[in-house]
């Protein structure tokens, strides 16, 4: 399959880096906020999962060893990809990061017809809620590339190309 070269305008440059550097700010302040928190635990979230793996969730609250990794995962986790985002530094792995949480948050309490929750829902949304939107965003961020844009990662791929360059140059020269 031949790749295609992808060739953005200024405006869209902008609004990819806009979406990166927004949604990077959502996971970093709920990082920090949760680290700030003392006793702050993903408990109370775990055991009102109602969708489809609730007793996987239930099970992970009710063991404290399991609960504390997963309480340290997420405050850093937020934090760590909020940051990535925020400055475009590996942009693609922490977006991927970034969607696999925010699936697991939305398999916890699915907007699906028939489940009720014992914390009132911000609206009725039959199956889209604002963690499935969130990662939908996130998917665009790193197919795009986002972090090229107004980003470190634009430094980074720029060594990778030019280290690219010199490995082809040197390929050439052995063979001639």
């Amino acid at each position: 399959m031949k790749s295609e070269t992808v060739l953005f305008s200024p405006i869209q440059k902008m609004a990819l880096a806009l979406l990166r550097i927004t949604i990077g700010w959502h996971f970093l302040y709920e990082g920090v906020v949760k680290i700030r928190k003392p006793g702050w635990s993903a408990a109370g979230f775990l055991l009102q999962a109602r969708g489809p793996a609730a007793d996987i969730y239930h099970w992970m609250a009710e063991n404290p060893d399991f609960l504390n990794v997963i309480n340290e995962w997420n405050k850093w986790g937020l934090t760590l990809i909020g940051l990535g985002l925020m400055v475009g530094c590996l942009t693609r792995l922490t977006g991927s990061a970034g969607i696999i949480l925010l699936m697991l948050y939305y398999l916890c309490n699915p907007p699906f017809v028939g489940y009720f929750y014992s914390l009132p829902a911000e609206g009725s949304y039959l199956i889209v809620n604002k963690n499935l939107v969130e990662a939908t965003a996130l998917l665009v961020v790193v197919v795009t590339r986002a972090g090229r844009f107004f980003g470190l990662d634009l430094i980074l791929s720029g060594r990778s190309r030019r280290s690219d360059s010199n490995k082809q140059q040197a390929i050439a020269a052995v063979g001639e």
